[in-house]
């Protein structure tokens, strides 16, 4: 329709110029040998300005669209205009007018359907060929003969050129329409998301924002249209627009990042995402921003319960180990103050049941406090290999080890530095020593070895940053399968008079120094257990 609007302004144009240069020339040339001449020449042109100016109004000032017969009038007056033309140039001789007739042509045929388009270029080669007949009674047929077959030949090629642009510009009027109704809908969609999305241009300008992301970011879109908007993006999310300028310089979308945004009542958690689309050469960055703060307080609320869940589950086994102690201690006393004529030994045997049960007692909840404060507060540089040698030393002072056991460790010469709590590492390590050197039995032996490891020799499923390896192995009966699977469970123990607190212990610091801990009940090159220790030389800092 657009084109079609076009062609008509240019043709009005092209009309009226040919109405007035005739005129023209009638007057001043023509008129000077008849007036009948110059009588249709002003006809022609007074039909002209009328019939322009009624097509200019119907078309531009009221806006109407051409319709099929609003265009076919245009063809057929502009078919007779020129055929006028030819006649009043033609009255002396052959007119050199005629290839007026290809511009009428082929205008109908851009304008009017196939049919139309031959139509109109059919009349003008019977006009032509009539204006011949009239002006030249013995005209010569071979030129007009050939002109008129020009017009026929002309017709068809642009007829059927013009409905080729017709139909290919219906099919992009469409294609348009359409792709302008995905747009519409898709902004719709955009704005009616809850997910925060802004665009950044490769000169950092905002090119898109929506709804959801002016309402995150307290942001005014058009004040950010012709100026760099990166640094309003880290003023208003620390690291945002960093993330983004980034992101345009490496060429690499962000899949997971995460922001802590402070504001005056509470912090916001924001999860970043990026990807990166290059127009016209430069960088453009789509950031999807995801308000995780209510997905972190339900996290927080389900770990709170799980900590109050393992500290009711704690209580309970700490309340069920202690009765066992106290109904002993009770029977005792009971007996002692009821029988005063006592034999001496039967007296020794309570007493000693009343020391050994109170020991008991003050050893589990010795165990039990240092668990519930189990935490890495400390952090540091650590040389593993100086915490394995002193914790092994303290343990050669146990009374277990008494029984001609052999510590043995391999180490490497120069320190292995790894970052953690000193006093955690010790507690834990001596802990896991002492449990290897019980379950050794007499004259048995404990094996240690410490020493990095290379990324790729980790276990299946395991990733950490630089590992070290620590690993235990004992010369016991070993541990069977359903054991293993509660081994590091708190207050669980298959040893007379354990706790079951020590191996519970050595669990929670290793996941402190964000590390993990696997049990080999059963070694296949020989007896005993092995327990192996994985830690990243650089572990993030939190609580266990």
């Amino acid at each position: 329709m657009v084109q079609t609007l076009k062609l008509l302004r240019w043709l009005y144009l092209g009309r009226l110029t040919l109405a007035a240069g005739i005129f023209a020339g009638a007057l001043f040339v023509l008129g000077e040998d008849t007036v009948a001449t110059a009588l249709v020449a002003t006809l022609a042109l007074l039909l002209a300005v009328t019939f322009t100016v009624v097509s200019f109004w119907w078309t531009e000032i009221l806006g109407r669209a051409p319709g099929t017969n609003f265009l076919y009038a245009q063809s057929i007056f502009d078919t007779l205009l020129v055929t006028a033309v030819v006649h009043i140039t033609g009255q002396d001789g052959i007119s050199p007018f005629p290839p007026l007739y290809i511009l009428v042509i082929a205008t109908g045929a851009l304008t009017l359907p196939l049919p139309g388009g031959m139509l109109i270029g059919a009349l003008a080669s019977i006009l032509y060929f009539a204006e011949m007949v009239w002006l030249h009674p013995d005209p010569p047929e071979a030129v007009a003969l050939l002109q008129i077959v020009l017009f026929a030949a002309i017709a068809l090629v642009t007829g059927a050129l013009g409905d080729r642009l017709r139909r290919t510009g219906v099919e992009l009027g469409a294609m348009e329409s359409a792709l302008r109704q995905l747009r519409l809908d898709t902004n719709e969609m955009l704005a009616a998301i809850d997910t925060a999305l802004l665009t950044v241009d490769g000169e950092g300008r905002l090119s898109y924002a929506n709804d959801a992301a002016v309402a995150l970011l307290s942001l005014d879109p058009d004040a950010w249209r012709t100026r760099s908007v990166l640094p309003e993006l880290d003023r208003r999310a620390p690291g945002l627009g960093t993330v983004i300028q980034r992101t345009a310089k490496t060429g690499v979308p962000i899949r997971r990042y995460e922001i802590r945004r402070r504001t005056a009542t509470s912090d916001r958690y924001l999860g970043v995402r990026t990807t990166v689309l290059t127009r016209e050469g430069q960088p453009w960055v789509t950031a999807v921003i995801q308000d995780n703060t209510e997905t972190k307080r339900i996290e927080e609320l389900l770990r709170r319960a799980e900590r109050l869940q393992a500290v009711a589950e704690l209580g309970a086994s700490l309340a069920h180990e202690i009765k066992n102690p106290l109904a002993s201690l009770r029977s005792a006393a009971e007996q002692l103050a009821a029988s005063v004529d006592m034999p001496a030994a039967d007296r020794e045997v309570l007493r000693r049941l009343v020391v050994n049960e109170s020991q008991r007692l003050s050893r589990l909840l010795t165990d039990f406090m240092e668990f519930s404060g189990y935490e890495a507060n400390r952090w540091g540089n650590v040389d593993l290999t100086e915490v394995v040698e002193e914790a092994l030393e303290l343990v050669r002072q146990h009374p277990a080890a008494g029984n001609g056991v052999r510590l043995e460790v391999d180490r490497p010469a120069e320190p292995l530095m790894v970052d953690g709590d000193r006093d955690l590492l010790h507690r834990a390590l001596f802990n896991l020593l002492l449990n290897a050197v019980q379950h050794s039995g007499p004259d048995g032996r404990v094996l240690v070895e410490v020493g990095p490891l290379a990324q790729g020799a980790l276990p299946e499923g395991m990733a950490m940053r630089a590992p070290v390896r620590l690993s235990v192995r004992d010369s016991g009966p070993g541990i069977e399968e359903a054991e293993a699977a509660r081994i590091f469970d708190p207050f669980y123990t298959t040893r007379e008079g354990g706790t079951g607190l020590g191996l519970a212990l050595v669990h929670r610091a290793v996941e402190a120094h964000s590390g993990s801990i696997l049990v080999d009940g059963r070694l296949e090159d020989g007896p005993g257990a092995r327990f192996t220790v994985y830690l990243p030389a650089k572990a993030p800092r939190g609580k266990g």
